[in-house]
Formats: structure tokens, sequence, C-alpha cells
């Protein structure tokens, strides 16, 4: 299974961040499945590429450290396809939506920590 994570420290109020995130998810093609203030899962839309390839995102926003002008949230980017190569269709998903989210227009960004595991 490949999974890919990064967390971010971003410049926008708590209250902003979820809609924010909910908007950024489904401007890159994915399918929001579950949301709470704190959380969102979202999904690739089934059709392009083959099952195990299909890409999960999961979000987790930290209410607890956040601050009237920072925020910090936690992406996990995983699916069932064998990370045989460096370049696999989950990391290539990774990348992406690690741009969307840094070069997002509606925060700033401060931070980002990139880990795989």
């Amino acid at each position: 299974m490949a999974r890919y994570t990064c967390s971010f420290i971003i410049a926008v109020h708590i209250d902003d961040l979820q809609p924010l995130v909910v908007d950024l998810l489904q401007n890159c093609d994915l399918e929001i499945q579950y949301y709470t203030p704190d959380y969102v899962m979202a999904r690739e839309i089934p059709g392009n590429v083959s099952v195990s390839q299909l890409v999960k995102v999961e979000v987790l926003i930290d209410k607890s450290t956040a601050t009237e002008t920072e925020s910090r949230m936690s992406i996990v980017i995983k699916n069932e396809e064998l990370p045989l190569r460096i370049n696999n269709r989950c990391r290539q998903m990774f990348d992406f939506i690690r741009q969307e989210i840094e070069g997002n227009r509606y925060w700033h960004l401060i931070e980002s920590l990139v880990g795989s595991y």
C-alpha cells in the first residue's frame, strides 16, 4: 500500500479551514466521502485508473493548537497500489494535492513537513 503524509501550518482562521479544504479537494477532482469540522475524507472518482490505483485522501485539522491567525492540518494520501516505482500514481496525486495546498490563494502557507511510509 502506498501512503504519503504531509503537515501544514497555514495562516487562516480555523473556522474557515474546513470549507476551504473541501473546496480544494473537489477542485482536484476528488469526491468528498465524509467530513466533520476537524476531518475530511475524499477519494478519486472511479473510471480513469484501476481500482488499486484509486487514491483516498484524509485531512486532519488540529483545532487544539489553532490560534486566531494560524491553523494546522495534516494529510494522508494512500491507495492499494504497491509503491514499486518512485513515481507511482499515489505519489503523483500526493505531489499534485500538496502543490495545490501550498499554492492556494485563500491562505498563506507558513510551513510544510513532508513524510512517507
